[in-house]
């Protein structure tokens, strides 16, 4: 998003839920604070660091994580009608004349309920507004495995922060690289991807692995962008697309 505004174009986020029942740290909220409230604020905060020109809201609670009751909420993301939200978004990509889309993958990258339902209404969304090309935001999960083992090999010391000690073939977010098509270097804006991070703090603390990465290992784990562009083939990464716009 913040290499796409420095670029030049309109940026919009589309926010499907208010994230009421994720955890946080005791004692982040102030009195009378609800987390959908401190939610909505950081979201806010972390949009403009990327320079997003608008945000938009779909408006449905909270899913929580699968096999939760609280995805049997009839309010909740997750149980709604996938058509309903999907005009409800067309909508939005009507409003702002959007010539892309970027939605999550099928697995909504590690099965969240509310990613894979980002997925199912984005991907119909395009179809009703069709006039936008859709990009799957994924992960390289080749890439992750290799890095996780690199890690793990090069940690001499109890303070170097490393993933938890499942094998790095039981690492299953993203997608192989055979099915990727795209991969696009935001590293120049590494440092505003970590700020926006940073504003989410009632969901990623200063304590958390990703704050406390080292800069060049941050870099190395995110300072590439990963996407399905609907309609291409996938190829060999020295074949991928390098832009999405």
């Amino acid at each position: 998003m913040a290499k796409a505004a420095a670029d030049g174009h309109d940026v919009v986020l589309v926010v499907a839920t208010g994230g009421e029942e994720g955890e946080y740290p005791e004692g982040i909220l102030a009195d009378g604070e609800s987390l959908g409230e401190r939610r909505l604020q950081e979201t806010l905060a972390s949009a403009e660091v990327l320079g997003v020109k608008a945000v938009e809201w779909l408006g449905y609670r909270d899913s929580g994580m699968v096999d939760t009751p609280t995805t049997k909420n009839p309010e909740c993301f997750w149980q709604a009608d996938v058509e309903e939200a999907a005009t409800k978004l067309a909508g939005i990509l009507r409003a702002h004349d959007c010539d892309v889309l970027t939605i999550y993958d099928s697995n909504g990258n590690y099965g969240h309920p509310d990613h894979v339902q980002v997925h199912r209404v984005g991907a119909r969304a395009a179809e009703l507004y069709g006039k936008a090309d859709v990009f799957e935001a994924t992960m390289n999960r080749d890439y992750i495995q290799r890095n996780i083992k690199a890690m793990r090999e090069a940690a001499t010391s109890a303070d170097a922060p490393v993933p938890d000690d499942a094998p790095p073939e039981d690492f299953e977010i993203g997608v192989p690289e055979s099915e990727i098509t795209t991969a696009v270097d935001v590293s120049e804006y590494i440092d505003r991807k970590r700020a926006s991070m940073r504003a989410h703090a009632s969901q990623i603390s200063e304590q958390s692995f990703f704050l406390l990465m080292p800069d060049e290992v941050f870099t190395g784990a995110f300072g590439t962008e990963w996407f399905i562009h609907h309609g291409v083939e996938p190829r060999s990464p020295d074949d991928w697309e390098r832009s999405i716009i």
